[in-house]
Order: structure tokens, then sequence, then C-alpha cells
């Protein structure tokens, strides 16, 4: 599998008259090697040549041994010791990569993961080093899912949706948006995950107003809608849900918010299919919504890509026009935010299919009303 991944990588390369990629200790690099690492402080940078060579890697001496035994296709690796720096290390390594005179070569970088230390050495260490970004190679290698990948991210989901429903079966008035979000992350954990797959959102009352809410320690109140936005990371890829529940009966407003974004919800899954683009599909949530009269509140996307990260590509947006194809996973979460009053978001895991698409998520949509 990770073989049959850099041999697409390298024939890409070649497509586009690249001389190789230099990839960070990040997803793009688990993805092709199964190698998985923290990007530190400590130089690791993996140099993949566009002729078919083994991968250099060149890595702290510390993750040597770890590295040799988890990586998944054959690689040469750079080991550097904290005493004497990375500079003979990533020096061999770009000689073995590119040869002994590498002046004037042009390599993919990842323009939104690369520092500006792992830029700099590059630079010192390839003469006239020309760079192309690497992030529409990557992303298309990584946006059709094969059938492990997608096992995973199913197995997220089932972990994510048993957890949000412990957490919601224990929510009560008078509980804190903190007190919250520990039981969901306690609950995530205990139904499998290996870890969350991003810090979770418990937004309360007037709090859902902002789609990206840190937790507070207010207690929710009654008639509160409340966004909870999770997911769980299983074999390195991950789930992402939101749902939207009352704390006793709401409002009139509070009511007539969450039928569009259901509905809307229901319009966006509903347009997506094999050759639908990115923009097709938050057009159509969209227009449910500013049908309703509350276009102006709908502030973010629709949705995004999702895999081995919690945001990749596609997005699903205006001005992506691209078509999508079979495997492609993504959200679907359209939403409605009243500053100072409330807000509502629903948000699905969508993969497209051969004939249409799927809802891996299937935690119920409706309004759920928990006791106050």
């Amino acid at each position: 599998m990770h073989s049959q991944r850099l041999q697409r990588l390298i024939e890409a390369l070649r497509d586009q008259r690249l001389d190789g990629l230099a990839l960070m200790p990040d997803a793009n690099l688990a993805y092709l090697s199964g190698l998985s690492f923290h990007p530190g402080k400590r130089l690791t940078l993996a140099l993949v040549p566009a002729d078919g060579a083994p991968p250099c890697c060149v890595i702290p001496a510390l993750e040597h041994g770890r590295a040799g035994a988890a990586a998944r296709i054959p690689m040469r690796f750079f080991p550097w010791h904290d005493a004497e720096g990375p500079a003979a290390a990533l020096a061999a390594a770009v000689a073995a990569a590119f040869g002994p005179d590498a002046r004037g070569r042009t390599l993919a970088i990842e323009y939104a993961a690369m520092r500006v230390m792992e830029l700099r050495a590059l630079e010192a260490a390839l003469p006239d080093l020309r760079t192309r970004d690497a992030t529409p190679i990557l992303a298309d290698l990584r946006m059709v899912k094969d059938a492990a990948e997608l096992a995973a991210i199913e197995q997220a989901v089932r972990i994510v949706e048993s957890a949000l429903e412990r957490t919601i079966a224990q929510i009560r008035a008078g509980m804190t948006e903190r007190q919250v979000s520990r039981l969901c992350s306690e609950a995530i954990l205990a139904a499998g995950a290996d870890s969350e797959s991003f810090e979770n959102i418990v937004a309360s009352g007037p709090n859902a107003a902002n789609p990206h809410h840190s937790n507070s320690d207010r207690p929710l109140q009654p008639g509160d809608l409340v966004i909870l936005d999770c997911g769980a990371r299983y074999q390195g890829y991950i789930s992402d849900i939101t749902r939207t529940v009352a704390i006793g009966a709401p409002g009139d407003v509070a009511r007539q918010i969450y039928e569009l974004v259901l509905r809307a919800n229901a319009a966006g899954r509903a347009a997506a299919r094999p050759g639908a683009s990115g923009a097709a599909i938050d057009a159509a949530a969209r227009a449910v919504i500013e049908q309703g009269g509350y276009g102006a509140h709908f502030i973010h996307r629709t949705g995004h890509g999702f895999g081995l990260e919690t945001h990749e590509p596609p997005n699903i947006v205006a001005g992506n026009d691209e078509p999508l194809r079979p495997g492609t996973t993504f959200t679907v979460e359209p939403g409605i935010y009243l500053p100072g009053v409330t807000g509502a978001r629903i948000e699905d895991d969508v993969v497209i299919t051969a004939d249409g698409a799927r809802s891996l998520t299937t935690f119920a949509r409706e309004l759920r009303i928990v006791e106050a």
C-alpha cells in the first residue's frame, strides 16, 4: 500500500518536472512512509528523489531505531547527534538523493507545513535551490481514500458517535461547558479512540454564536442551544461530528434557526455525488439558509476534507470547482450564528461513492431536548 503511494508520488513529481520532494515530519510523511513524528526543534526531513531511488531521511539519532522499525517503505536514514548538529547529515542525504552536485535543483516543499528552520537548512545544502508548492500534488494523492483508510475512518465515526450519545445522556442544566467537555473527552477515549481528533467544542447559549468557541465555565441554562463538536482518532484517521442540543424547551428563534440548519445539512448531503464540486455542495446548503433570511449569519464554508488531518482538501466552498471523485471524504456542516444570542450547527462526515454519496455519520439530526 505505502509503496504504491510512493510510486504514484514519483510519477507526479516527474510529470511536474521536479527533481524531488522535501517532507516535514507530518501527515504527508506518515501517509507515504508510515512514519509518525512530532515536529520538534530537532531538524527532521525526508527527501524523495524523482528518479525512484529510496527516500533519504535526516533524523535525530534518538529517533533512528524507532523510525527504522516503523518505516513501511525502503528508506535511507541519516542520523545526527545533538553535539554535532544536522548540517553534515543533511549534506550527506542531499548527495545521496540528488547526486554530489545538487546545485540548481527544483524541489516541491510543503508551503503550509515547512518552517523557516527547515527551509534555510535546505537552501544551505542545495545552492540555488528553487521551490514549488507540493500541496496540489499531495492533496491529489490523499484526497481519495482507499478501502483501508475508509475502514479506519468508519471505526473513528463509530467511536465518536458512541461517545457523543454517552455525553448527551449525562448533560444537565447547571453543568459548565468545561464539565461537559471533560465528559466528552473521557467518553471518546473509553469508546476505543487512540485520541481525540481535536480539542472538543462545547458552546452554550450566546457562546454558540462563535463557531470556534473556547470552552468556558459558563453553566448550561434552560432554553440554551448547546453545540457539541468532537472527533475521534483511530489508527491515524479521524472523525469529526457536530450536533446541537437544547436544554429544555428552546425559544422560537432557536427552533427556527435549528430547522433551517437541519434542512441545509440535508441539502448539502443530497448535492454530493461524483463530479459535483465543493462549490455546488456549498451553494446547495447555503441557499436554504439564505432563503430563510439568515444568509449573513452562515459565516464559514460548508465543509472541509478530512482523513489523517482534521482539515485537508477538498474545501466545500464557493470557488472550488474541482469535480469530486469516489472515495473523497469531507464534512457537511452548515451553521447559523446570531451574535450575543445563540447558534446552531449540524456536521456530518460524507464519502463520495460510485453512484452518489454516503453519510458515514448517522447520529440522529433532529433537535434533541435534554432535561433542564
